[in-house]
């Protein structure tokens, strides 16, 4: 019996990919959901753009130390840890485009076979929105994307060439979708992983590029 991976499952697998004393990027969407996941025997440090770094969790009303104020890159109210720091936009950025972040976990558009990625802005709208994609993008060691495998139509999403305007040239290291793990290699993408009851050529049938079998 077929069945996708939830955005919860999804948050466990790239969880599961961070190790301990890992500073990391978590973008808008999907990626939020990821702290939820972590080991209790693990410290991950979390940075975001918005100026904060070391915080946990999503913030609910009733838990202690609640503060709307607070919010990660989706301006979502984040769990305040102890030890957690508020720092300016300069200091944001710098972390991000020196090589300071060992992760960066995105969502996306489109991604190529290549590692290209497109995650600010459709052809078919005026504007787009930028953020931090760019510098991530360029500077987090560690590439993660984390998306739905194809449009609802069954258009694939990993595509030969991207469409869409590039953040990131070659960037993209690791691509996880509901319906598989993937790593992209010098040889092409490789998948190391798929959903319960999902062969290679289901994936292969919404990608555009050739799979390599791990």
């Amino acid at each position: 019996m077929k069945q996708v991976w939830t955005r919860e499952e999804m948050a466990q697998k790239v969880a599961a990919r961070m190790k301990d004393g890992y500073y990391v990027n978590l973008g808008i969407g999907m990626p939020t959901i990821i702290p939820n996941y972590f080991s209790k025997d693990t410290t991950i440090v979390l940075q975001s753009e918005s100026g904060t770094l070391g915080y946990g969790a999503r913030a609910k009303p009733e838990d202690p130390n609640y503060d709307p104020d607070i919010g990660d890159a989706g301006s979502a109210p984040l769990l305040v840890k102890p030890g957690m720091s508020i720092i300016d936009s300069a200091a944001c950025f710098a972390m991000m485009r020196g090589g300071h972040l060992d992760m960066t976990v995105l969502g996306a558009l489109q991604v190529s076979e290549e590692g290209d990625l497109a995650n600010w802005k459709m052809p078919t709208k005026k504007v787009g929105s930028m953020g931090g994609a760019m510098d991530l993008a360029a500077g987090a060691k560690t590439v993660v994307v984390m998306m739905e495998h194809a449009l609802k139509d069954g258009t694939p999403k990993i595509v030969k060439k991207c469409t869409y305007p590039i953040t990131g040239l070659k960037c993209v290291d690791v691509i996880v979708s509901e319906l598989a793990v993937m790593e992209v290699t010098d040889k092409g993408i490789v998948v190391k992983e798929m959903a319960p009851g999902y062969t290679l050529a289901d994936i292969q049938a919404v990608t555009e590029p050739q799979l390599i079998a791990a």
